[in-house]
């Protein structure tokens, strides 16, 4: 049965100081069926990327997610938000990264806007942001849908329904992963 996975991938690619950091979704089977997608995604890094986080996206703030190889009648659409913010002598743009279940962006804009750290992760002349993209300082926010690999984007569709029992949240995989640990 196909699954939606959420990974946050990491490299050090040739010219670079720090390590740099992306997020990719893609549909498997299991998070071994992501690793040859995320080289594919990420040429530059020459195979060697490894995954700080994943997680098996399966609950959204009270929605349940499936994937199906039909058209859904979905109650609502899923949303990558990658919020920024800044906290006083820090050296440093921090990120919340969040999926959200929503009927369009506004809403979903609205309801990031919400979470502890938009609120709680900006000073004067250094607010917290979802950047400007949709006028209303926002980093980056994506469809989810949009941003699979066409192979994936060709084959399944995303199912975002009300869930019926919403207590069990998806476990989050956190750590130093190298690809060759989860082939």
């Amino acid at each position: 049965m196909p699954k939606l996975f959420m990974m946050l991938i990491g490299c050090k690619p040739a010219g670079r100081n720090t390590e740099q950091h992306d997020v990719y979704f893609g549909i498997g089977e299991s998070i071994k069926d992501m690793v040859p997608k995320v080289k594919a995604f990420w040429p530059e890094a020459n195979g060697k990327i490894h995954f700080d986080a994943w997680r098996e996206v399966t609950l959204v703030n009270g929605y349940s997610i499936k994937i199906t190889e039909v058209v859904p009648i979905s109650a609502a659409r899923l949303f990558f938000i990658n919020l920024g913010g800044y906290k006083p002598n820090e050296f440093e743009e921090f990120h919340y990264k969040l999926i959200m279940a929503a009927k369009d962006k506004t809403e979903a804009i609205n309801a990031s806007k919400q979470t502890a750290f938009f609120m709680h992760t900006h000073f004067a002349g250094a607010e917290s942001h979802i950047d400007d993209k949709y006028g209303i300082d926002v980093d980056d926010m994506y469809e989810i849908e949009d941003i699979l690999d066409k192979t994936d984007q060709d084959a399944y569709f995303i199912n975002v329904q009300p869930a019926v029992n919403a207590l069990q949240e998806d476990e989050l995989h956190l750590g130093y992963f190298k690809l060759s640990s989860l082939t």
